[in-house]
């Protein structure tokens, strides 16, 4: 008996530049209706240049029946005296739930 899983491939997956780097992002929504959400995903590669930033796009954990979708840019890449980085993002939710809200989010990526 044969059996399928669904493959989601994101457009940045098609094409990694050669000196590209990603960073991981995660954290909790806001807390709305009732309830909040967990995220976690990783951005789209960016070269690492002065000022960049980074795509990205995941789905929040399922919670009070019902998932958001995250998506945006992050803020321009802010150096550390050692050499690396990290970048802040923020938003807003999808509409989704029941009551149809959204939640916000923001945080800190990883530092890379």
């Amino acid at each position: 008996m044969e059996h399928a899983h669904p493959f989601y491939l994101e457009w940045w997956n098609l094409y990694r530049p050669p000196d590209a780097h990603e960073h991981n992002m995660f954290g909790v929504t806001s807390y709305d209706v009732g309830h909040h959400h967990r995220y976690a995903g990783m951005t789209e590669p960016a070269d690492d240049v002065p000022g960049h930033v980074h795509a990205y796009a995941f789905e929040t954990s399922f919670d009070d029946g019902h998932t958001h979708r995250i998506r945006g840019v992050t803020g321009p890449a802010i150096p550390l005296p050692d050499g690396r980085h990290y970048h802040v993002f923020g938003g807003v939710t999808t509409v989704a739930g029941r009551v149809p809200h959204s939640h916000r989010y923001g945080g800190a990526t990883d530092v890379r």
